[in-house]
């Protein structure tokens, strides 16, 4: 999971590569009133995401990666709130490329979220209430 999360974060670093960038810079510009720049919006959402994507790798960081994830989560929801008619423009309303692409971040920020709550729970019982190794 992290791996694909990962990649697809990476992506967004080189202009023109990630399908999702005509969506990401939309939306920055109908929230920044165009005053963010498309490139920076850019670069910020693929360091978060390539953030998530590593401590889900490494294991490392996962409570602190909620925060990302907030951030994530709601970069993912915007378009849906902002932009329904470019994302559910096919025939009989079906989802074009980028609603697809919306789609299966949602599923990913779910099994993201299974993942690191599963983890952290984990974590809390091998150390117990106290903190300590039980």
């Amino acid at each position: 999971m992290g791996g694909i999360i990962l990649v697809f974060g990476f992506l967004k670093y080189f202009p023109g590569l990630s399908p999702a960038e005509h969506m990401v810079e939309t939306v920055s510009r109908m929230l920044s009133l165009g005053l963010a720049p498309d490139r920076l919006t850019m670069d910020v959402f693929a360091t978060v995401e390539c953030l998530i994507g590593l401590s889900l790798i490494t294991n490392i960081g996962l409570r602190i990666a909620i925060y990302p994830m907030a951030l994530w989560a709601i970069g993912i929801l915007l378009p849906l709130a902002l932009m329904p008619a470019e994302l559910f423009s096919g025939p009989d309303h079906m989802p074009t490329l980028e609603g697809q692409y919306v789609l299966k971040d949602l599923i990913l920020l779910a099994a993201t979220m299974v993942i690191a709550d599963t983890t952290v729970h984990r974590a809390q019982r091998k150390h117990g209430a106290s903190g300590r190794w039980t």
